[in-house]
């Protein structure tokens, strides 16, 4: 049996991570939870059956000696808090983004490699039915030279957590977000090696109003992008659109897909489908039904399943997560300086 520990005692960790450890009370001993409010933390064990909190992660490494540690902080704090867990020798567990920088991801992955731990990022669309039967097939396509990741919404600034603080965040669609969909777009054309990235970035909406389909916000404390354009090169010769948003004019709530062209054939992420054209006439090669799955726990399972030895189990890993990292502190950069990034 393995002894569990959660880092962040808020919505993320109740509802997936401690959900999901629930699930199989024969694998997992549900040891602690660390959040500087002593109390939230009490309150959290209580619900979710937890033995003790405690306000300090070094204290509880040391007294519980956990085997993983789930990491579910707002984003400043992955680092410090995976490195601990890393130096005591656990596997973790953690939050997208893997951190604030790109030389915190790196010193992550290298940790856990010099450690023989494992270290898994909850990227979870890359799991979804539909990403995984793009994954199987995804030779239909050919020479895949022009892919478009979208994660956008109308009027979706998060009205809770710490969402708009870049401080805190890093940013904002574009790291919270956009996240998943340049992951499960990098996770299908199988992690292409990247020459140049660049972007434009825009304020133009979340410090002017302070209410959407998200909960409402106080615009004077809005510091992030409420949108983002960027193209990624690769060395092969194609390139990737990233478009995020929290708040942007369109008129759908939410655009959330990738889509993948190749010179034999085309896919889109949601609704899954692999499609060509005969004549002028779209023809579907494959498709796949919309079912409801929760990615998040499969998410978990394959890191579970990556510690007992399972050889098929597949994770968004420490390399991974730094090359994401990479891309996005380059898209950022980028929009600053308003010019191409190399990498």
């Amino acid at each position: 049996m393995k002894k569990v520990a959660i880092v962040g005692a808020g919505q993320v960790a109740e509802k997936v991570h401690a959900a999901y450890y629930q699930t199989k009370p024969e694998a997992f001993h549900l040891a602690a939870v660390v959040d500087p409010d002593l109390a939230r933390g009490e309150l959290f064990c209580q619900k979710n059956q937890f033995q003790k909190a405690y306000t300090a992660i070094e204290k509880m490494l040391i007294e519980v000696q956990p085997d993983i540690v789930s990491i579910c902080t707002p984003n400043r704090f992955h680092y410090e808090n995976v490195m601990h867990a890393l130096e005591a020798c656990c596997s973790v567990f953690c939050e997208k983004p893997p951190a604030m920088t790109s030389g915190e991801a790196q010193a992550m992955w290298k940790r856990a490699e010099e450690k023989g731990v494992v270290l898994a990022y909850d990227l979870q669309h890359r799991y979804s039915p539909e990403a995984q039967m793009l994954k199987e097939n995804i030779s239909l396509l050919g020479d895949i030279y022009y892919s478009e990741a979208n994660a956008l919404r109308r009027s979706g600034v998060p009205g809770w957590g710490n969402f708009i603080d870049k401080a805190l965040q890093g940013g904002g669609p574009l790291i919270d977000y956009g996240i998943h969909m340049l992951d499960t777009a990098l996770y299908l054309l199988d992690f292409p090696t990247i020459k140049a990235v660049s972007a434009y970035q825009y304020q133009k909406i979340g410090p002017k109003k302070n209410q959407g389909t998200l909960g409402s916000w106080d615009p004077k404390k809005y510091t992030v992008e409420d949108s983002l354009f960027g193209t990624v090169e690769f060395e092969a010769g194609g390139i990737l659109r990233l478009n995020t948003s929290f708040a942007l004019n369109i008129q759908s709530d939410r655009v959330l897909d990738v889509q993948l062209c190749g010179d034999q054939a085309g896919a889109n992420l949601y609704p899954g489908k692999i499609y060509t054209d005969q004549a002028g006439e779209l023809e579907i090669l494959k498709e796949i039904a919309s079912t409801e799955s929760n990615n998040h726990f499969t998410s978990i399972d394959h890191f579970c399943r990556k510690l007992a030895g399972d050889p098929h189990a597949m994770i968004a890993d420490g390399r991974q997560g730094f090359i994401i990292q990479r891309v996005i502190e380059a898209l950022y950069q980028s929009a600053e300086i308003g010019g191409k990034v190399e990498l």
